[in-house]
């Protein structure tokens, strides 16, 4: 016969039932968007230059608009978050290495102004030159934009983002390049959208990939990424990626095809920052998230 533990599955609880850590008071939808409006202004702005060398111009154009855009629509999604305006304008008075948000507001504040002075010269046909290098130096910030945002979250004692610290830049890396190549392939000609295709596609793997190796290795603590609302969140987000990856191999000639699969990568990049961030709020609230870990840690140290 089979034994059964007359020992009660432990319940983890703190005192007077509140959380052992404070749970992040960013708010929602700011900061989800913000983090979505990063990776793919960021993304942007490289699929920009690619475009600029490959002389595509309709694509270098959209994708230099979504760049500019995006960074405009994130600093005001952030701006909303703080609160007060000039609380953004205070992070730019110190320069912390130590702090993601610090150096998170010295790339983003360059950045808008580059990605803007880039779409400015292209639209006007004014200092072509100068708009140029604009376009080159958004592109170089495009990376740090798209990917500090993982770190950002990851720099907090919340379980499922700080335990993900070494996978999470990947999955925001690669969701940022299939929002950016998704929002390319809806706007642009069929004929100048081959980057933007690769990039989505390329950005899909390595979303799906990293994220699959991310909840793989954080055992436990990632159950938030597939229970509750997170998970429902993340698995819907899992669905729009995948779908759009495979109906991006038929977008080569279809525009509405093209239009289909483009709109389904960027929902699905929305939708997984969203479930990102709720797993976050949910492993906070769950004193086992923090408990258990820090006894395993104890444990082997012992050892």
């Amino acid at each position: 016969m089979r034994e059964r533990s007359v020992v009660p599955e432990p319940h983890f609880e703190s005192y007077y039932g509140k959380p052992i850590i404070k749970s992040p008071t960013w708010k929602t939808p700011d900061v989800p968007l913000y983090l979505f409006l990063g990776g793919l202004a960021g993304a942007s702005a490289v699929l920009a230059e690619g475009a600029s060398l490959a002389r595509l111009p309709a694509l270098q154009r959209i994708a230099r608009s979504a760049a500019a855009g995006g960074a405009a629509a994130g600093t005001v999604a952030l701006v909303h978050d703080l609160g007060r305006p000039e609380r953004f304008l205070n992070m730019l008075r110190v320069f912390k290495v130590t702090s993601p948000l610090s150096v998170g507001s010295f790339i983003l504040a360059p950045f808008a102004g580059l990605a803007s002075a880039a779409l400015a010269s292209d639209l006007t046909g004014v200092l072509p030159r100068v708009g140029r290098l604009a376009g080159i130096g958004a592109a170089a910030l495009g990376p740090p934009l798209a990917t500090y945002t993982a770190a950002l979250i990851c720099n907090t004692a919340v379980p499922a983002w700080h335990e993900a610290h070494r996978q999470m830049p990947f999955v925001f890396a690669g969701s940022g390049a299939a929002a950016a190549g998704g929002l390319a392939m809806m706007a642009a000609p069929v004929e100048q959208a081959a980057p933007a295709r690769r990039m989505a596609l390329a950005g899909a793997a390595l979303e799906l990939g990293a994220t699959e190796v991310m909840t793989g290795r954080l055992g436990m603590v990632g159950e938030p990424y597939k229970q509750g609302r997170s998970g429902r969140l993340l698995r819907v987000a899992r669905g729009l990626t995948a779908g759009a990856a495979g109906l991006s191999l038929l977008a080569r000639r279809s525009r509405i095809v093209a239009a289909l699969s483009g709109a389904a990568y960027v929902a699905g990049s929305v939708v997984t920052r969203f479930g990102i961030f709720e797993a976050g709020l949910a492993s906070a609230k769950d004193p086992k998230y923090t408990v258990v870990p820090q006894k395993e840690r104890l444990a082997q140290s012992a050892q």
